[in-house]
């Protein structure tokens, strides 16, 4: 068996990567907040940049997490495609999750059918990236430990969910973000200790690229990508504060004339 690190930059990729999905929870809440407070278009917008932004800090949490896995006698490198489609397949479910919750009639089952459906997502975006691991060697799974990460992945699922349309103070959706990324966190050390790596030496050159050519751009492209949507949304003014400056400017307008 080769022998598995999954921190092998020490504490540096599981705290990064906590940080991610913290921030991406956060964002996601914040637009979900402001979405439920909106209609029409801007609804619709605020909802999709929830989405991503949620897809987003979870793929990049997993994959951040992923730079510090190596496994003892083999290097490892990365299916591009199986690994970009890992990302979309984070966007489009987390897209489904909100929009079933920024639209659902019924509340409850709202929350339930997105939280499935988002954690599912969130769960098989986990497996689609470990299936774009190629080394020498074969990796197998842990049932057991397989079912209970995708149990937590919707538990997560739905409790951010659940918050994004009960929580609206500041306070508040910090304390949510920080849950759900300990939990998504959480999912994915799960899932990774459910794998075990039989490792085959072999002097072949493995295909694919290594995490450095390609996951580590790609995390810092999308981790900047959530850092700035998250200055532009913290900026951006609510609903409340639009209305008062136009109150405000009313009279104005009436002296001038």
């Amino acid at each position: 068996m080769g022998h598995l690190d999954h921190a092998a930059f020490g504490w540096l990729t599981p705290v990064l990567s906590y940080v991610m999905a913290c921030t991406g929870a956060a964002l996601g809440l914040r637009c979900t907040v402001r979405a439920l407070g909106a209609d029409g278009r801007s609804r619709r917008n605020w909802l999709v940049t929830a989405a991503s932004a949620i897809g987003t800090g979870i793929w990049t949490m997993h994959f951040v997490a992923m730079l510090g896995f190596s496994v003892g006698g083999t290097e490892i490198r990365y299916d591009v495609p199986l690994t970009i489609l890992s990302l979309l397949v984070a966007m489009a479910v987390v897209c489904a999750g909100v929009f079933t919750v920024g639209y659902g009639r019924d509340r409850t089952r709202a929350l339930l059918v997105g939280g499935l459906t988002t954690g599912l997502g969130i769960a098989s975006m986990h497996y689609l990236g470990m299936a774009a691991v190629r080394l020498h060697g074969d990796v197998s799974y842990d049932p057991v430990r397989v079912a209970l990460s995708v149990v937590i992945a919707v538990i997560a699922a739905t409790a951010a969910l659940w918050a994004a349309l009960n929580i609206s103070s500041p306070l508040a959706v910090t304390v949510a973000s920080l849950v759900m990324g300990g939990a998504v966190s959480s999912m994915h050390y799960t899932a990774m200790f459910a794998v075990s790596v039989r490792v085959v030496p072999s002097g072949e050159i493995l295909p694919g690229a290594t995490a450095m050519q390609f996951i580590f751009p790609l995390a810092v492209g999308l981790g900047s990508y959530l850092f700035l949507t998250s200055a532009f949304v913290a900026l951006s003014p609510t609903d409340g504060e639009r209305e008062a400056s136009a109150s405000a400017q009313r009279p104005i307008e009436s002296a001038t004339h």
